[in-house]
């Protein structure tokens, strides 16, 4: 028997966590949070990543309380140094160089909020990329598309060439780790085992 699942709203305007959340093949709506993504002083990349997913959860339930939100956040950490997003070709230039050939972990934190509670948590990736020529870097970022992208490159782009190997969940990189919220979701109650799924977002 179909069970009618809750109303779904992802706070998020990028394509990319939309193109993932129909994966879930669950019914969804799109509403943007435009929460600033700013770092506070000495702010750990733990706690920022959870607390931009929590504040962007928080700022979509406000207009629509009957819905349950899905929010995310993600950095890029090389060493201790947070990389976001570049604001510019030279930013993500000056990324690439810091990550070529070294190991970088990446951080997504996910907020889930319903109508009783906020429900953060955070998923760490790591990732290793092969060592990077100046022409490398000249070219990729000829392409356009490390801007926009945290720490200045897309695993599942053309910045894949560069990747070695990772450890953890690959669609966390992407932005969304997804068999992560399909179980948070799960334990929270949103959908039981063989409720209706549909294919998309409207």
């Amino acid at each position: 028997m179909n069970v009618r699942q809750p109303r779904l709203i992802l706070a998020s305007a990028s394509l990319r966590r939309q193109e993932l959340m129909k994966l879930l093949r669950i019914d969804f709506e799109v509403k943007g949070s435009e929460v600033p993504e700013k770092i506070r002083g000495d702010e750990l990349p733990e706690t920022l990543v959870r607390r931009l997913a929590l504040t962007k959860a928080e700022a979509v339930h406000k207009t629509s309380s009957d819905a349950w939100v899905v929010s995310a956040d993600t950095v890029v950490v090389c060493d201790t140094e947070i990389l976001g997003k570049p604001a510019s070709v030279a930013v993500a230039g000056e990324m690439l160089r810091k990550l070529s050939g070294r190991v970088h972990k990446v951080l997504t934190g996910v907020c889930i909020r319903n109508f009783q509670t906020s429900d953060v948590s955070c998923v760490t990736t790591t990732v290793r990329f092969t060592q990077l020529s100046r022409q490398e870097i000249d070219d990729y970022l000829d392409t356009g598309e490390p801007l926009g992208k945290a720490g200045g490159y897309a695993i599942q782009g053309y910045g894949s060439r560069f990747v070695q190997s990772i450890t953890g969940c690959y669609f966390n990189v992407v932005g969304l780790p997804l068999a992560h919220l399909y179980q948070r979701l799960m334990s929270l109650g949103f959908l039981s085992q063989g409720s209706f799924m549909s294919t998309g977002f409207h």
